[in-house]
């Protein structure tokens, strides 16, 4: 039996990470629950260690506060690579779980590590020189020493085996949950149109960081070619948000689009439930989270047939090439004028959103360190 397990947060930066950061929350929680014999111990920098532990935690998982801020890549990486095992060692860790792709090379404690994607590989612009550099080096060779790999679609698999020369059979694809918890109390529609500016238009809704992989740019384009929808994009800005601002008044829309930045929980609810179609154009993803978020939410979905998403979505979203403007056009249009369409989607999203859920994600995991500790 595990009697120690650490989980390796330093990475998180609340509220700037996105979907890790649920991933994180969310998976923690569930692993308490599956393992009410396991003492966690969770090792985060200074920004996470003022807001954890997290409410749904239980009061047996212990944080362990590492002395940087992990804002600053460069410090965390050094942090992770030289205080946190020795940390892990003195806390008597057995495994050490690192969530966020890095991971020490060395230490007592069996080591696995979840790989989210490969963005720093493919998308190298969308990181400062320095990063991508650090990036490039210490993910593979954390992964090559791993005891497990762990990552969340079938398609991230393929890429971490060819990318990094591991075996198929030392990673194990363990998919997320659901993100955002229940907001019994969304922000109604009446209030979100009047303060957003959405007017009576139909809306379409984008859950996207402003980053150059998540192919706004094309969306924004798409949109131009759809006259009916106002677009809502939501999300913490990147590098590309004041590009993207030029590009719709440039498009001649910016009337018909609104950056929110970072949204309430009570607020993207209340989005989610009076869109009428939501699109999600990124050319490369780990999973997916937020096509779960809407299909869950009964907001018909059109997305990207790229790396992750056609598996995370099966028969239950409109997929198009993302890198045609014209055929996000057409699914954006359709989410928008064929209501017999999107109310099929919208069954058929419910349906395949009610097979994810953390439960599943942590005996997955747990899975995955039996695997760890049980070596052939």
């Amino acid at each position: 039996m595990l009697r120690r397990l650490g989980v390796n947060l330093l990475y998180l930066v609340p509220r700037q990470v996105g979907g890790t950061e649920i991933y994180a929350r969310r998976l923690v929680a569930a692993l308490a629950r599956e393992l009410p014999g396991t003492e966690i111990i969770v090792f985060c920098g200074v920004e996470a260690a003022a807001v954890l532990p997290d409410p749904e935690w239980p009061a047996g998982v212990r944080v362990v506060r590492a002395p940087v801020r992990a804002v600053s890549k460069p410090l965390r990486l050094a942090t992770e690579l030289t205080w946190l095992p020795a940390a892990a060692d003195h806390h008597g860790v057995e495994l050490l779980h690192s969530l966020g792709t890095t991971t020490p090379l060395h230490g007592r404690a069996v080591r696995v590590v979840t790989v989210h994607d490969l963005i720093y590989q493919h998308f190298p612009g969308a990181f400062p020189p320095a990063a991508r550099r650090g990036l490039q080096l210490v993910v593979p060779a954390g992964a090559r020493r791993a005891r497990r790999v762990q990552v969340s679609s079938s398609a991230t698999k393929a890429e971490v085996v060819e990318h990094f020369g591991l075996p198929p059979e030392k990673v194990d694809v363990v998919p997320l949950g659901l993100g955002m918890r229940d907001v019994p109390d969304p922000t109604g529609e009446p209030d979100l149109r009047a303060r957003l500016g959405l007017g009576e238009r139909p809306v379409l809704l984008t859950v996207n960081a402003a980053l150059p992989h998540k192919n706004l740019e094309r969306l924004l384009r798409a949109v131009a070619l759809v006259p009916e929808p106002v677009l809502a994009l939501v999300g913490h800005a990147g590098r590309d948000t004041e590009r993207l601002r030029s590009l719709a008044g440039e498009l001649g829309i910016e009337e018909r689009v609104r950056m929110t930045g970072w949204l309430g929980d009570e607020d993207l609810e209340g989005l989610y439930r009076l869109a009428a179609g939501f699109v999600y154009p990124s050319l490369h993803e780990g999973f997916g989270m937020p096509v779960l978020e809407a299909m869950r939410r009964g907001t018909p979905v059109a997305c990207a047939d790229a790396t992750s998403l056609p598996e995370v979505v099966g028969d239950a979203a409109l997929l198009f090439d993302p890198h045609s403007v014209d055929a996000i056009a057409a699914a954006a249009r359709t989410l928008v004028c064929d209501p017999e369409r999107a109310a099929e989607l919208v069954r058929r999203g419910r349906e395949r959103a009610a097979g994810f859920g953390w439960e599943r994600t942590a005996r997955s995991a747990i899975a995955s360190y039996e695997r760890a500790l049980t070596p052939a």
